[in-house]
């Protein structure tokens, strides 16, 4: 004889500026969304480094490290076992990476807007690198073309 449950649909957490991230999903989603941080590395509460960096790479991968140095950051989500969303007194959100006695503290220098708006830049400013480099290519080949008929 086997015993069902009631087909019961639980909704998915709702978590508003605060609250406790433990899916390696959800903790990525919102890693890859910093740009410029303050960091913050704490042990059992104590302060043991603090500086600024580019979140470079967001990943999950049981292999390979975290990584915070030369301004970058390489955040394996792997590396912790929750993100811990917390709003400063001036209602500014952070972001703790905790892991047994281990946190690391990330304070957003810009917002997600900003940073999506300076990948647009950068991209549209690549394409257009690459314009200028092709079409001097052409009217070189196009020079180089025009000398060999006379």
């Amino acid at each position: 004889m086997s015993h069902h449950l009631p087909d019961t649909k639980i909704p998915a957490p709702c978590i508003i500026n605060t609250g406790i991230i433990v899916n390696k999903l959800d903790m990525r989603r919102l890693l890859e969304d910093l740009g410029r941080v303050h960091y913050i590395h704490t042990q059992k509460g104590k302060v043991v480094s603090e500086g600024q960096g580019d979140v470079m790479e967001v990943f999950a991968n049981p292999q390979r490290s975290t990584l915070v140095a030369n301004q970058a950051l390489y955040l394996n989500v792997c590396s912790f076992d929750c993100l811990e969303l917390k709003q400063s007194e001036e209602k500014q959100t952070y972001l703790d990476l905790v892991q047994e006695g281990f946190c690391l503290r990330l304070i957003p220098l810009s917002t997600p807007q900003q940073e999506r708006r300076e990948r647009s830049i950068n991209v549209t400013a690549i394409e257009a690198m690459m314009e200028q480099v092709l079409s001097a290519r052409w009217d070189a080949e196009l020079d180089d073309d025009c000398s060999d008929t006379f």
